[in-house]
């Protein structure tokens, strides 16, 4: 009985020791094609519920970012082994192809206090094949074990409680895969939003974004002396009432409202941040942007047209604010 009680321990001693020579196992390559399960594109590792990235993805943050019922985002770019993304300006870098965009929305059960846990609802993945940008959306199950290649919208019922105690629900809106196309098109060709440098010229953790990328061989060439820093939408004491507004508009509407952009009916609203005030519309069409943004909230006449179901209202006193200066 003693040899084999001593033969056991030998066995657990030889595995252990065994367990503790091993290095860990490398990531597994990111997969740049639209798979069934999200897990299967290796963008998470482990348990998906915890979004723990894969070591060869990236995260990103925008200074001034498009609302979404107020749902968290976490951003993430995957580029193909030893490529970069080109500096092209402060607009959207050019991405190789393979490239994978990904953002996972989320909500905190208790905004007073996250570690309550999460609710996963969708990730929406971009990515570029032959020189062209694919879209698929994958929504969360029950479990959050995994997510599932959807193409057609749905609704989702999410309840969470603010930053101020309290309660909110809605029926979020996860979009059809043909209905992404309306926001990310310029001049009929899908584009990423958002992954623009002048939205990720900020220090989000103290270090600047674009130098980090820089100093990882992630993107080259880029030319700092003319680099611009995009307002912060929310930030009163570095920046005026009119450039947060239009930087609010810009980052919400202007992906539509824009030349070469996507709008149901011709727009003459034109609302990048760039344009003078007396080139946008904003003026004239004041009474329109007000009736669209702030009424009570309407599916199919609130803008923005697609991605929310309720207002925002941070924005929309922003909004209103700027508009009687006008």
């Amino acid at each position: 009985m003693k040899k084999i009680i001593a033969f056991i321990l030998l066995i657990i001693t030889f595995s252990c020791e065994k367990d503790d020579s091993m290095s860990p196992a490398e990531d597994l390559d990111i997969v740049a094609e639209f798979r069934e399960n999200l897990s299967e594109l290796n963008i998470f590792k482990g348990n998906l519920s915890n979004l723990n990235i894969n070591s060869k993805v990236f995260e990103y943050q925008l200074i001034t970012p498009l609302f979404t019922d107020y749902a968290h985002k976490l951003r993430l770019i995957a580029l193909p082994e030893n490529t970069q993304m080109q500096y092209n300006g402060n607009g959207t870098p050019i991405f190789p192809n393979n490239t994978v965009i990904s953002k996972t929305f989320y909500y905190n059960l208790n905004e007073q206090n996250p570690a309550l846990g999460r609710k996963i609802i969708e990730t929406r993945v971009l990515i570029k094949r032959n020189g062209i940008w694919e879209t698929g959306n994958y929504k969360w199950n029950e479990d959050q074990t995994d997510a599932i290649l959807h193409p057609d919208g749905s609704e989702v019922p999410v309840t969470w409680t603010n930053e101020d105690g309290v309660t909110v629900s809605t029926n979020y809106k996860i979009p059809a895969n043909n209905q992404c196309f309306a926001c990310h098109s310029s001049y009929d060709e899908i584009t990423p939003l958002g992954v623009r440098l002048d939205l990720l010229n900020f220090s989000p953790n103290g270090i600047n974004q674009i130098e980090e990328l820089t100093a990882n061989q992630r993107i080259t060439d880029v030319d700092f002396d003319n680099l611009i820093s995009f307002p912060r939408w929310d930030d009163v004491n570095n920046y005026t009432l009119e450039e947060r507004a239009r930087a609010y508009l810009d980052v919400n509407c202007a992906h539509c409202h824009s030349d070469g952009g996507y709008c149901a009916f011709p727009s003459s609203l034109r609302l990048n941040y760039d344009i003078p005030l007396e080139e946008t519309n904003i003026i004239e069409r004041k009474g329109f942007i007000i009736f669209r943004t702030s009424s009570d909230y309407q599916e199919g006449l609130t803008m923005p047209w697609i991605g929310t179901s309720m207002l925002h209202d941070e924005g929309v006193s922003l909004m209103l604010e700027y508009l009687d200066t006008l």
